[in-house]
């Protein structure tokens, strides 16, 4: 495809010409490693310098063993990623919460006041000024009866295997989500990374169970009056039904396997 001189290609022709399957393109997109232009159908279209950057990418992954975070920085002190591009995750997520309000015609005073947030942080919200909580996108995503999942841009099936440069991630708020596995699942595998004083902001519930597995630093979670302090090691169950919190309470970051049943992002 060519577009004022010059020549584009589809996700698959990248892949293909790359060697690497089309998910681990979008996951380092989701880390700034390209900025593909997009067709008013919602297709990617990459040029030939983002082509160029995936291939440096992909032979330092396989080459160095070096893992999508590392490759990032090393780029990046490289000159070849500007910090402009780490923001695409961001700007994605603000694009389809514009998406969701305006397919339904509403405005941003009707869905702060139905979400119970204030008009100018939705509206910075879209457009992607600043970042939301977990806490918040889940109130979104309930408010406009779809899911997280949507923003993790996951429906297609992960396979069997996901290795950590193919996670789907999502971030926001000192809160790093890192979905292990997608598609026809009936439990929902994520790694949290929640740097310290970060967390969930307001309670929220929702359908389902929940089990939290704390792989390094600590992590406290109240459900509803009730506040335990988790360290590393310590496992966790509860009923999401009841209104939880949580936070980061250490001076580190917090790593945390966390799995919910029946899907709820």
């Amino acid at each position: 495809m060519k577009s004022s001189g010059e020549e584009y290609l589809k996700i698959g022709e990248v892949a293909k010409q790359i060697g690497v399957s089309p998910s681990v393109i979008r996951s380092w997109e989701n880390l700034g490693l390209a900025r593909p232009q997009r067709t008013k159908s919602k297709y990617r279209l990459y040029s030939r310098d983002d082509v160029k950057l995936l291939q440096r990418a992909r032979f330092l992954r396989k080459a160095r063993g070096l893992n999508a975070a590392a490759i990032v920085q090393l780029l990046k002190r490289e000159g070849r990623v500007p910090a402009a591009t780490r923001e695409s995750a961001a700007s994605a997520i603000g694009a389809h919460l514009r998406q969701l309000r305006e397919r339904r015609q509403l405005s941003l005073a009707e869905v702060a006041r139905k979400v119970g947030i204030s008009v100018g942080f939705l509206s910075a919200l879209e457009r992607s000024q600043m970042s939301g909580s977990v806490g918040t996108l889940r109130k979104l995503a309930r408010f406009y009866k779809t899911n997280i999942l949507d923003f993790f841009d996951a429906h297609d099936s992960s396979g069997r295997q996901v290795r950590p440069a193919e996670r789907k991630i999502l971030e926001g708020d000192g809160v790093r989500m890192e979905l292990l596995a997608w598609g026809n699942t009936v439990m929902e595998p994520h790694l949290f990374r929640i740097a310290p004083e970060a967390g969930s902001g307001d309670s929220y519930a929702h359908e389902g169970e929940e089990f939290i597995y704390v792989l390094r630093g600590d992590l406290e979670i109240a459900i509803q009056s009730d506040k335990y302090r988790l360290k590393p090691g310590d496992s966790f169950y509860f009923e999401s039904a009841t209104p939880h919190h949580w936070r980061n309470p250490g001076r580190r970051e917090t790593w945390v396997l966390w799995v919910n049943t029946p899907p709820t992002f």
